[in-house]
């Protein structure tokens, strides 16, 4: 890049701006990803000087690969490249004073600029609002350019994202927006379009002729972890089926895009999502963790912060139908969950059974191996697997499952797999919004949660309690087989 770079992250001093963005920055730094002409710009409300803030960010400066001596250099170079300014998110006034010192860091000299938006979503469009009249957030693409970086979640319901979209739209582009879900930055969900069109022998089998059911699963051990203020107002559905999950549905089921940029895959993705049916109350499952008998684990209403009568879901589980000729008649099972027993992210394409059923009536013991599945692992481990039927060595005509596995950090031993937001921060740089969502899709994944949201809001429904540390709450087995789906519990199966 021939002009200098600033990347300015608003809300400099929080958790996520810390342990994510601000070590995403130093590991694409570190590794001579970004121009040496950049600067880094913290932002925030806590008083702090720039040694302060410095040292604040030097414990997650971590490299991996380079030697440690070298670890250390850049580290420092990082850190001298970063300065602090204080100031209150909705204050114009704070902001022209920042934009001033800002210049004079900058020697006056044009500059690009990405702006993140590491605050809270009810303070977006007033901290946009301000730069913008400070002169920091400049509409239009033009060089010296300026992106502006918000981060989940975008709005309770179709009604609050509208809203915050104008109000964004107001002081910039849609061009110029970069909503970022992180998921999309994962080494496997970017792979999901090589994986589906990049290999004619399984898109050929990438329909209901031959996909029985598709379980996506997100699966977490630990409960809030101190988010309790930000979670009891959001939820498990908003907080990741909405966006995260929806995502992944719409990369596994979309068409192929006409080409390989953003707006070609965000037209798929939007059509997609437009053939979607909208969810309704009798397609979905919410529970709760409640404290565990075996471990003592604390239920969530036990949660600092956490209203003793808080009826907020942890856990969901949804069956989900796209109308398309690809895809109709085959159920979709969404779940997420908090204060589940195991760390999980997985995709699993069921294929439908052998109708001749001609290897079973010989297996003996071979009951249900005549089902292939290709799993999709996102996390922890990155790993492709696709189950097959062979049979077992040895006398007789004995069948088994077994895995064609393609496990990344096998396969890959040399390679380092970068985190999700080092990904998506240089496609911020670069100017590539293809993993970033837009606001059409926005409105129509919006469309399919708003009225069940309401509805479950309106009810006050007490969700289902389920032990922490457990497989999640009773009934989605039985919601799951209402839908032709047989075992929705694979996240047992580690």
């Amino acid at each position: 890049m021939a002009i200098p770079l600033t990347i300015i992250v608003v809300g400099a001093t929080g958790d996520l701006a810390r342990r994510k963005i601000f070590a995403a920055l130093f590991a694409c730094f570190a590794r001579g990803q970004l121009p040496d002409d950049v600067r880094f710009v913290g932002v925030a409300r806590t008083e702090l000087d720039d040694a302060a803030f410095r040292e604040r960010l030097e414990p997650v400066l971590k490299c991996e690969e380079l030697e440690g001596g070298v670890c250390s250099i850049r580290a420092g170079e990082f850190l001298r490249k970063c300065s602090y300014f204080h100031g209150e998110y909705a204050s114009a006034s704070d902001f022209r004073n920042i934009a001033v010192l800002l210049k004079k860091l900058e020697g006056g000299a044009p500059t690009n600029r990405v702006i993140y938006l590491a605050v809270p979503p009810f303070v977006f469009a007033d901290a946009a609002r301000a730069m913008a009249e400070a002169g920091l957030l400049v509409r239009g693409m033009a060089e010296p350019w300026t992106r502006l970086v918000v981060e989940k979640p975008f709005g309770r319901d179709r009604a609050s994202f509208d809203e915050l979209h104008r109000n964004l739209m107001a002081v910039c582009d849609e061009a110029q927006t970069y909503r970022i879900d992180h998921y999309l930055g994962k080494e496997v969900v970017q792979n999901l379009q090589v994986l589906r069109f990049a290999n004619p022998i399984l898109d050929a089998l990438w329909d209901g002729r031959f996909v029985h059911h598709v379980h996506i699963a997100w699966s977490e051990q630990q409960g809030v972890a101190g988010r309790a203020g930000y979670f009891d107002s959001y939820g498990i559905i908003r907080d990741v089926m909405q966006n995260h999950l929806l995502q992944i549905l719409a990369l596994i089921a979309m068409e192929r895009p006409v080409r390989l940029d953003a707006v070609s895959i965000q037209n798929a993705k939007v059509a997609l999502l437009r053939q979607t049916r909208v969810l309704q109350s009798d397609e979905l499952l919410v529970g709760q963790y409640a404290r565990s008998s075996a471990d003592g684990m604390a239920g969530y209403r036990e949660e600092p912060g956490v209203p003793p009568d808080s009826i907020t879901p942890t856990y969901a589980a949804a069956v989900m139908h796209v109308d398309t000729p690809r895809w109709r008649g085959v159920p979709f099972l969404l779940t997420a969950g908090k204060g589940l027993h195991c760390n999980l992210t997985e995709v699993r394409l069921h294929f439908r059974s052998d109708t001749n059923a001609l290897f079973p009536l010989v297996a003996g013991e071979g009951a249900g191996v005549d089902a292939n599945e290709l799993v999709i692992r996102v996390q922890p481990d990155e790993q492709i697997r696709l189950r097959i039927v062979s049979k077992i060595p040895g006398p007789g005509m004995r069948l088994g499952a077994t895995d064609l596995d393609l496990h990344f950090r096998q396969k890959y031993p040399d390679t380092r797999i970068a985190d999700a937001y080092e990904n998506l921060l240089l496609d911020v740089v670069r100017g590539d919004r293809s993993l970033f969502i837009g606001s059409a899709e926005l409105e129509a994944a919006w469309d399919l949660f708003t009225p069940v949201l309401h509805d479950l809001e309106r009810r006050r429904e007490t969700p289902v309690q389920y032990p922490a540390g457990g497989c999640g709450p009773d009934g989605v087995d039985a919601l799951a087989r209402c839908f032709g789906i047989p075992d929705a519990q694979f996240v047992a199966q580690l």
